[in-house]
């Protein structure tokens, strides 16, 4: 264990650099904006500060060693590492990582670390100057009927045979929920199953059910839903999940029971007994929960019931971070924001005539699925790149996976199942 000071580190061999990132598809991983001196040396100063508290061993090209000891966190290229947080803050440590420029033996358990004293990594001075040093989201990233169809396509769009490759046979794409942790990648298909089953009981469904699913996935719930005897109709902006959730409910023999949309929440229209959305919340963005939870009421029939599930955040960590540009919205979901348990239920209480009858949470369950998914992504990279997708990107998707394992596993980020009712009068 180290005192935190600089340290002679013993040799230990390069990771093999990564392939350069193509400029065209790249550019701001292949040439990294520049960065003033000043500023690159204000973030080291800022970075290694922060780094001498933390229990990690971080290990620069110089051999130079920060940290208490713990997970290892190797540094190849100092200077451009900086520069990078200098220029754009965490966007920049994301990028980093993508160009090659740093690298963790395990990646999950330093990120963890590092998910765990997210509020402290920041001086105060310098979090309350938030607004001057942060980048801010673009407003074309902003969940409009038109920039959600946009925001959705970027991700869900990307090609439904790479998301066969590590998901399921289900082919859900949100936290399970298994009967024992930790998981077993056999026994994730049942505890999807058990995830969607569970959700389906709290919302009612059965024999007869009118449901309203907003974000079909790959239809995995309307199709359990319409087994169950329920009348579906699933709303999507993703055509790709659209034409393959129709091809399965149609192999399934219940097309006359589910219908799938290509069709924004805000357009949906008619009354049903239960509405269910499954992780599908953290694409709205703040500006438009309002309207997202007043859809919920009115499209729900008096004494019917609302199911959703939702990852979740701290509360102050939101309400510092919602409008600035981070790695996850510039690169995975753009128009992206977690909301708080407090913001659900202040946006619930303030613009519907819903209730939260219930509310329970699954972040462990998350940390494993994601493990695994995380796993089989690593186990099938090469047919990832048969598919067409260079090494960046890939790069670029285990990070991703790692950085939202570690949210969960360090208890930063949590996933709830609501129940929400609506009474059987008009108010």
């Amino acid at each position: 264990m180290t005192t935190g000071g600089a340290h002679c580190a013993t040799a230990r061999p390069a990771a093999p650099a990564p392939a350069p990132a193509d400029p065209v598809r790249w550019p701001d991983v292949a040439a990294p904006p520049a960065a003033s001196r000043p500023r690159t040396a204000i973030a080291a100063a800022v970075v290694r500060h922060a780094l001498r508290r933390l229990p990690l061993r971080v290990r620069f090209a110089d051999k130079a060693v920060l940290g208490q000891g713990g997970p290892a966190l190797d540094i190849h290229r100092p200077t451009a590492f900086h520069g990078r947080i200098g220029r754009h803050g965490l966007i920049g440590f994301g990028e980093s990582y993508m160009a090659g420029e740093w690298d963790a033996p395990d990646l999950v358990a330093a990120l963890t670390v590092l998910a765990a004293h997210a509020p402290e990594l920041v001086p105060a001075p310098l979090q309350r100057l938030r607004g001057l040093w942060a980048l801010r989201q673009p407003s074309a990233r902003r969940n409009t009927p038109v920039g959600s169809r946009a925001n959705i396509s970027h991700h869900y769009d990307l090609s439904n045979d790479l998301f066969a490759l590590f998901l399921d046979e289900t082919l859900s794409y949100s936290s399970a929920v298994f009967r024992i942790l930790p998981a077993q990648w056999g026994l994730l298909a049942d505890a999807q199953r058990r995830k969607i089953d569970r959700l389906l009981d709290l919302a009612g469904v059965g024999e007869g059910s009118r449901v309203l699913e907003i974000g079909t996935g790959w239809g995995e719930l309307a199709l359990r839903a319409a087994a169950r005897g329920a009348q579906v109709t699933s709303l999507t902006l993703s055509r790709e999940q659209r034409d393959l959730a129709r091809e399965r409910i149609a192999a399934a023999g219940l097309s006359g029971r589910v219908e799938v949309e290509l069709c924004d929440y805000r357009e949906a229209r008619g009354t049903y007994d239960a509405v269910v959305s499954v992780e599908m919340i953290e694409a709205v963005g703040a500006e438009f929960w309002p309207v997202y939870f007043r859809t919920l009421d009115e499209r729900l029939a008096p004494g019917g019931r609302a199911v959703l599930q939702a990852i979740t955040m701290p509360h102050d960590r939101m309400l510092a971070s919602r409008s600035t540009y981070t790695w996850i919205q510039k690169y995975i979901f753009p128009g992206g924001l977690l909301p708080s348990v407090d913001a659900v239920a202040e946006t619930v209480r303030d613009h519907t005539r819903l209730t939260v009858a219930r509310r329970d949470g699954y972040g462990a369950h998350y940390a494993e699925t994601l493990r695994l998914w995380r796993e089989r992504f690593t186990e099938r990279a090469d047919e990832v790149g048969v598919l067409g997708f260079d090494e960046t990107f890939r790069r670029m998707w285990t990070f991703y996976l790692a950085y939202s394992e570690a949210g969960f596993r360090s208890g930063y980020l949590d996933v709830q199942q609501y129940l929400l009712t609506k009474e059987d009068t008009v108010r």
